[in-house]
């Protein structure tokens, strides 16, 4: 066979080729516009990523250890936000060396209630025709901060070199729970300057004041126990 009618040959060759090479890439062009197509218009399933990470939870169920009757009636609540801002250095010793900032963003809330089974025996006094009554209430108190973990959070960290070492070495480097009790200090101050208290004392009133009209009661007279 001479060089021209190989090299014919080898061009004829190429021709029949180039149609199923540009048929493959018109096929996978028409599906891939055939996908985006059915995805926009949410025909196909959602499928998952099978290499995706997942969390499973092995703990055990939760088990009731006890129970006790509460006699308060939850008359306010208000929410806070502190920043703590804590740091902690050594003497004669760069931060960059040795030293540690947290600048920690809390929120929480703090109930006020009313608790009912500090009555006295003569905190209700009914008249003998039994349309007035009066109520003496004790004070009104605070429940202990109760911070919600899912808005409070680590806002800065910055640490020396050598705790940058120790924590490498220690089991739990980022042990927030100081800075969690020095949040709930400041939110327990910041309640009881609120005035979240004599807001719980008015709101209690109010209810008891309706609850005992709504009983056929014409005059009824609810105070504090410091005369309020």
């Amino acid at each position: 066979m001479t060089r021209t009618e190989h090299g014919a040959r080898g061009q004829a060759t190429r021709r029949r080729r180039r149609p199923g090479l540009w048929g493959l890439l018109t096929a996978l062009v028409v599906l891939a516009l055939a996908v985006s197509v059915l995805r926009t218009f949410d025909v196909l399933p959602r499928l998952t990523n099978p290499f995706a990470d997942r969390e499973v939870d092995r703990g055990a169920p939760a088990v009731l250890k006890s129970v006790r009757d509460i006699s308060r009636y939850e008359a306010a609540t208000g929410e806070f936000q502190v920043i703590v801002d804590l740091e902690r250095d050594a003497r004669f010793v760069p931060d960059a060396i040795r030293g540690e900032r947290t600048l920690y963003v809390a929120t929480g809330g703090v109930d006020a209630y009313v608790d009912f089974s500090r009555l006295a025996g003569d905190a209700v006094s009914v008249s003998a025709d039994r349309r007035a009554v009066e109520v003496t209430l004790p004070r009104a108190a605070l429940e202990k901060p109760n911070l919600d973990p899912a808005r409070s959070y680590v806002f800065a960290r910055e640490r020396g070199l050598v705790d940058r070492v120790e924590d490498f070495f220690d089991d739990s480097p980022t042990d927030d729970r100081r800075m969690t009790v020095l949040a709930e200090g400041k939110i327990a101050a910041a309640a009881e300057a609120s005035g979240l208290t004599t807001r719980a004392e008015q709101n209690t009133r109010v209810m008891l004041e309706r609850l005992l009209r709504s009983l056929g009661y014409t005059r009824v007279t609810v105070r504090t126990a410091d005369g309020r």
